[in-house]
């Protein structure tokens, strides 16, 4: 069982117990915890700080848990219903230009980032799975960065030198495309993605975006008063023409794209789009804001990677991101902005005004784990893992649901993209998907506009193996029946059409 299944089975089991105390009564012993449910000690903790959390439980050192006593009433119900109005008294756009109405919506994010219940499994997950984690080499890494001299003292604000000059390297090539100077350390990659953004387009302006693409991404533009105006992708990533196209009928000084991998077809910019997407962007005074999320998430047959686009850009086109979260911990929020010529200072002066810098430890923890020998072990791994979750993943789909056909299986990453046949809506999918016992992410909060047709995203990187993966195509299976029995669609009619 998943540690997070065990604690939270624990704690609803003490909450109902707790309620048979009297306030101000003690508890048993945390030992006593650990040998009548056998449980580890680390789970008895975190179920008990989960009912101090809740105001249940109070602790006080040295002598144990205890049942809360109940918070005083109140002295009248709050009414907060004045702020649907001062949340809302945002002036529309009506001009071209003018600042758009924000819209903060983070729905598309939460299906990927929310643990779903115990039982239920995670084929929407958005990180690789504990199991493909580095935890040991991380925990070396951490304890071998807090004996650093000063690793808890103020950071350049820029990023530890060191480091900027590790993501030089990596994303620069052996070339030397990059100094250390070119790069700007960030807290993770949407930390670094809302960076970006803010820094290159201002409110009210057009931001072209890969259709479909990361609802991440379209959550960040949004929230900015940006207009994310979609550029289709296929199987050779986003047609260039169209791009092109979008610049000139746009206006936009932005396009965000991830040519690796990308998110969430799979696909890898052809390498004959390659310059035209940097040519596109140089005619239209534009920046390209590359996103490298999947770099190491790279499948052991993917074969040699092409370079970032920003290895190919000697003029300061290409703003490059690159993270380390994805491929180690979803809680190692470190990441490079890599860019060249005056867009620099404005990247670093935003950060800067949002949140100083990125916490010294953090930085120093990923200096050691990415200069010791368990990097390139851990990288082989779950190359290794990935593409086995990968293939086991596309024989249960063949075998449980012919129909739900990948859009392509990608060499990276850790999912498929599932065109549905026709007649059948994905959020209803979804639906029955989750009350069946498996959580998928459905196909339409990855496009900005409507889309063309009705998709599904399942991962594979974030479940325990592949006799999971078995067991969730199984009940997607009849989470599909129940879907179209639901909607009145023939599947033998939709599967031969």
């Amino acid at each position: 069982m998943h540690e997070r299944s065990s604690v939270g089975e624990l704690a609803e089991t003490l909450r109902s117990e707790v309620r048979r105390y009297s306030p101000g009564e003690k508890l048993p012993s945390s030992r006593a915890l650990v040998e009548r449910y056998r449980v580890s000690p680390v789970t008895v903790s975190r179920a008990l700080a989960a009912l101090v959390a809740e105001g249940l439980v109070v602790t006080r050192p040295g002598a144990g848990a205890f049942r809360a006593r109940p918070a005083a009433a109140a002295s009248r119900p709050a009414d907060t219903s004045w702020q649907e109005v001062a949340l809302s008294a945002e002036p529309a756009g009506s001009a071209p230009g003018e600042p758009l109405p924000r819209a903060v919506d983070a729905s598309g994010l939460l299906a990927t980032l929310a643990a779903p219940p115990s039982g239920v499994i995670e084929f929407n997950g958005g990180y690789p799975h504990p199991s493909l984690q580095p935890e040991r080499a991380l925990a070396a890494a951490v304890s071998r960065a807090g004996r650093r001299p000063g690793a808890w003292g103020r950071p350049p604000m820029e990023g530890l030198p060191e480091l900027r000059e590790w993501f030089a390297r990596e994303i620069g090539g052996p070339g030397g495309a990059l100094a250390p100077s070119d790069v700007l350390i960030a807290a993770g990659g949407q930390s670094a993605l809302t960076t970006a953004l803010r820094a290159l387009a201002p409110p009210g302006a057009a931001v072209l975006v890969e259709s479909p693409t990361y609802p991440g991404l379209l959550a960040v533009a949004r929230a900015a008063g940006l207009r994310p105006v979609p550029v289709p992708v296929d199987t050779g990533g986003v047609r260039t023409g169209l791009l092109a196209d979008a610049f000139r009928a746009t206006g936009a000084r932005v396009f965000v794209c991830q040519p690796l991998f990308q998110n969430p077809t799979g696909a890898v910019l052809a390498p004959d789009r390659r310059a035209g997407v940097l040519r596109a962007a140089r005619e239209a005074g534009a920046f390209v804001v590359e996103d490298d999320y999947a770099r190491g998430l790279a499948h052991e047959d993917a074969g040699p990677l092409p370079p970032p686009l920003a290895a190919d850009d000697p003029d300061g086109v290409v703003v490059h991101i690159r993270s380390l979260t994805k491929i180690t911990s979803p809680s190692l929020r470190v990441a490079a902005l890599a860019a060249r010529g005056p867009v620099m200072r404005r990247l670093r002066a935003i950060q800067v005004v949002d949140s100083f810098f990125v916490p010294r430890p953090l930085q120093e923890t990923a200096l050691e784990l990415v200069g010791s020998p368990a990097w390139r072990r851990h990288l082989r791994t779950i190359g290794a893992a990935l593409r086995g979750r990968r293939e086991a993943l596309a024989t249960a789909l063949a075998r449980e649901l012919p129909e739900a056909r990948p859009v392509l299986l990608p060499s990276g990453g850790g999912h498929l993209w599932l065109r549905l046949e026709q007649g059948l809506d994905d959020e209803t999918v979804a639906a029955e998907a989750f009350r069946a016992g498996v959580a998928v992410a459905p196909g339409r909060p990855y496009f900005a506009a409507e889309p063309p047709a009705a998709h599904l995203r399942v991962a594979y990187a974030a479940v325990a193996g592949t006799a999971e993966i078995a067991e969730g195509a199984r009940r997607l299976r009849a989470a599909f029946g129940s879907a179209r029995a639901a909607g009145g669609v023939d599947a033998a009619a939709a599967f031969s059409g």
